[in-house]
């Protein structure tokens, strides 16, 4: 008894159709410089396990409402090994999710609970949410070294600095 053998090569119909996508969008990604561009070989091109796989990365990364720019840049910061984890994770949408907004000049901490990405497992980060001018916040993290900080503190002393200054 034989084992089957993997498929390792596609047309573009049976790749689009094998990644859940329209031939029209392998070709749009190819363009875009998402996916490379397979070997041309006229009616017999073909496309390898490789654009499989960012297929399938490129729908998880947008069930996690990722825009292709920064799926792009995912995608080549990836080793081959995360592409494939990527690709065979999930694709169940996923938004990341803000804590709760709290008006002021100054707030409590809030928490920003970012997409997993890759590999890399989801962070728990604080930041300290400062409402500058109606339109303009300033999210600084609690783990940011004291430079960061100063600096922080002096964009807002030169923004109410502007506003004293508007005001009078």
């Amino acid at each position: 008894m034989s084992t089957p053998k993997t498929q390792t090569e596609w047309k573009l119909a049976e790749l689009a159709e094998a990644a859940g996508v329209s031939p029209r969008t392998v070709r749009y990604y190819v363009q875009r410089g998402l996916l490379p561009a397979p070997p041309f070989r006229g009616p017999d091109t073909v496309y390898g396990e490789e654009h499989l796989l960012r297929l399938k990365a490129i729908r998880v990364l947008q069930a996690r409402f990722l825009p292709l720019d920064a799926i792009q840049v995912e995608l080549q910061r990836l080793s081959a090994d995360e592409l494939r984890r990527l690709a065979e994770s999930d694709t169940t949408p996923t938004p990341p999710t803000y804590g709760p907004s709290t008006p002021g000049v100054i707030t409590d901490a809030q928490v920003l609970t970012p997409p997993v990405v890759g590999s890399r497992p989801a962070v728990m980060a604080r930041y300290q949410r400062w409402e500058l001018a109606p339109g303009l916040e300033l999210h600084v993290s609690e783990g940011a070294d004291a430079k960061v900080r100063a600096l922080a503190e002096k964009v807002r002393a030169l923004v109410e600095e502007f506003q004293e200054r508007e005001t009078s």
